[in-house]
């Protein structure tokens, strides 16, 4: 039915040629001469060659355009190793147009009353179907059929996406017409012989009601045995004796006998020893335990001629269940050429190895003598090169050493300058307010007394705070704070932290409350936790005005728990923002508010303690938002 014309080409991974056979050059439309050094890549761009080697073999189909004209070629990469490296063998196949040929199956199917779809594995969808599919579902044309977005269309995608051309497949398909009937459609998957091995057949036979016509089925074998008459490849059926019962003229071609001289013959007649005589064990094995060594699997064999010659070909073997019993189809694809191009290749390579190791004699004396004056160069380098790094090691030392003195410098001047604000502040409040203090001896002065014992109260609160963030600072860089969880009531350690900071609330300030499925007592360091609340419950009532609201919202969710403190105060200023973290710093709109510049810097180093994380958004003017997430054990 189609002609088809084999050739060879070798490719490194990189897509270069090595070489090709005049077969092949004349596939490519090139002289075999000019087209090594130039990458298969321009003639096949679809192929996809692997980087590491891969014995797995690819399968493809492709037009390669000529000036004149342009022919479909179906290719095989395969893998091999010549001298210690990978390279790759490209089999090339001319066949006739593969339209053509789609069109001889079309008016051959047209007779079988059976639903058939020529599909194309590649490209995942079908490409034809004959009458009697249309008149079982009750199609009025094929492009609905063939539509990509089709019921029947996504259903054979889904049931064929990833099996192979030589893979026999059998499944069902339900649909319904468009007059509401249903359908229940029997598939089965079949290789059709001389087109590429990507293009199946699936036979689609209607089992609504089981109704099976005889004369139906005769029509099929005869129209099957007319392709099968017309494949390129040999194709033999046999049955579970291994009796021949139905052969095609390629096969008659490839071994030399007649028709008649094969039909009801053992398949063994065809076969050398040792598996001549093995033959019938290995039937009788499968048909006792169904494990076979070839059926279902590709595999290269050899065959025996009438004449007594052996000749290499890869054969196919799927069993089918029919009415009359369990039959096998081989398909019979001669590797002759494939062979003798194989050895061609190799003898060439023979005599490319001994050139090269005759040009390798001569260099490596050159080469040697370039090594022996290069060893004193190399010599003189290193000893350079170590002299150079030594320089570099004491001038990063060095420059380390001075980076380090400027920030303990900057430090200590932060820190005195801090330490004497935010001491002398609450110091002079109480030596001021214990003087005032004695001077109101009548019991009638009660409340002022109590105001600046109040005072001296506040005082001792913030240089007790002060001197917390320093401690706090100190056991964090001796490592003396370690994350020792135990069973904590999330809903009671916030609403603990709440009530701590209610003193420092100022006139018609609030704190609301969100907690959602905080749920049973959960494994945390609860201290640790608390410290971190308690941080940033009062830096967001001491940064707002009297009379604003403070947010809190506490989510677990997932092992994490998720708070946010929102608060309406006088914000960071953006310029600022990328220094919150820092030890000792303060924002420049903050300066006329009591603070260290560690609380913040204490809270990111707990959570790193308790694996978790903080961030913020801010506006200035407008209010900030702190959020934090940190992991909870059950």
């Amino acid at each position: 039915m189609s002609q088809q014309i084999s050739g060879l080409a070798t490719v490194r991974p990189d897509g270069l040629i090595l070489g090709v056979d005049a077969s092949a050059a004349r596939i490519l439309g090139v002289d075999a001469q000019s087209v090594k050094g130039k990458n298969i890549r321009d003639f096949i761009p679809v192929l996809e060659i692997p980087e590491a080697f891969s014995a797995q073999e690819q399968h493809g189909l492709t037009t390669i355009e000529h000036e004149e004209y342009a022919h479909t070629v179906a290719y095989t990469l395969r893998g091999g190793w010549e001298q210690e490296q990978s390279l790759y063998f490209l089999v090339l196949h001319l066949r006739d147009s593969i339209t053509k040929g789609l069109e001889l199956y079309r008016h051959m199917f047209e007779w079988i009353p059976t639903g058939l779809v020529i599909y194309n594995l590649d490209q995942q969808m079908p490409l034809t179907c004959n009458q009697r599919l249309l008149d079982l579902i009750n199609v009025p044309t094929e492009a609905e059929v063939l539509h990509p977005d089709s019921v029947l269309s996504q259903k054979l995608k889904t049931q064929l996406s990833g099996i192979r051309w030589d893979q026999e497949q059998s499944f069902q398909v339900h649909l319904t017409t468009p007059d509401g009937q249903p359908v229940c459609l029997k598939a089965t998957t079949s290789l059709i012989p001389t087109l590429d091995g990507s293009i199946i057949l699936v036979l689609l036979q209607d089992i609504t009601q089981q109704n099976v016509n005889a004369r139906a089925l005769k029509e099929s074998r005869n129209t099957l045995e007319a392709i099968i008459g017309n494949a390129v490849d040999g194709i033999i059926i046999i049955d579970h004796r291994g009796q021949i019962q139905m052969t095609n003229e390629a096969t008659s071609q490839l071994f030399g006998y007649q028709a008649e001289e094969m039909l009801g013959q053992n398949i063994s007649m065809l076969m050398p020893e040792p598996h001549r005589s093995a033959h019938d064990g290995y039937l009788q094995n499968y048909m006792a335990t169904g494990e076979g060594q070839i059926i279902g699997v590709g595999r290269e064999v050899q065959g025996k001629r009438k004449n007594g010659e052996l000749f290499p070909f890869r054969l196919g073997v799927s069993r089918i269940e029919t009415e009359v019993g369990l039959l096998f189809t081989g398909v019979i694809h001669d590797l002759t050429e494939e062979h003798k191009a194989k050895e061609e290749i190799i003898n060439l390579n023979r005599e490319l190895e001994q050139k090269v190791e005759e040009r390798t004699e001569k260099l490596t004396e050159v080469v040697n003598k370039l090594l022996q004056s290069n060893l004193k160069l190399e010599e003189q380098i290193k000893e350079r090169r170590a002299a150079e790094e030594a320089l570099r090691q004491n001038e990063e030392e060095l420059r380390q050493a001075l980076e380090r003195e400027k920030e303990l410098s900057e430090l200590k001047s932060r820190f005195v300058s801090m330490a004497s604000h935010e001491f002398r502040t609450p110091l002079t409040t109480i030596a001021s307010s214990s003087e005032l203090v004695k001077l109101y001896t009548d019991t009638t002065q009660q409340p002022k007394r109590e105001k600046h014992l109040r005072r001296i109260q506040s005082a001792v609160t913030n240089l007790t705070g002060i001197l917390g963030d320093f401690l706090s600072l100190s056991k964090l860089e001796e490592g003396k704070i370690s994350n020792v969880p135990s069973p904590v009531s999330l809903p009671e350690l916030l609403e603990e932290s709440v009530d701590d900071v209610h003193v420092l609330l100022k006139k018609e300030q609030s704190v609301v409350r969100d907690f959602e499925g905080l749920g049973e007592e959960v494994m945390i360091d609860k201290k640790i936790l608390k410290n971190i609340m308690l941080n940033l419950l009062s830096n967001a009532i001491k940064y707002s005005d009297p009379g604003s609201t403070v947010w809190l919202t506490a989510r677990l969710e997932q092992g994490t728990l998720k708070v946010k403190v929102r608060d309406e105060g006088i914000g960071i200023p953006e310029s600022d923002q990328k220094h919150l973290f820092s030890r000792f710093f303060r924002a420049d709109n903050a300066v006329n508010i009591q603070g260290t510049g560690l609380g913040l810097n204490i809270v990111h180093r707990y959570l790193e303690l308790l694996g978790g994380s903080i961030g913020f958004e801010s506006v200035e003017g407008k209010g900030t938002t702190f959020f934090f997430e940190v992991p909870v054990g059950d």
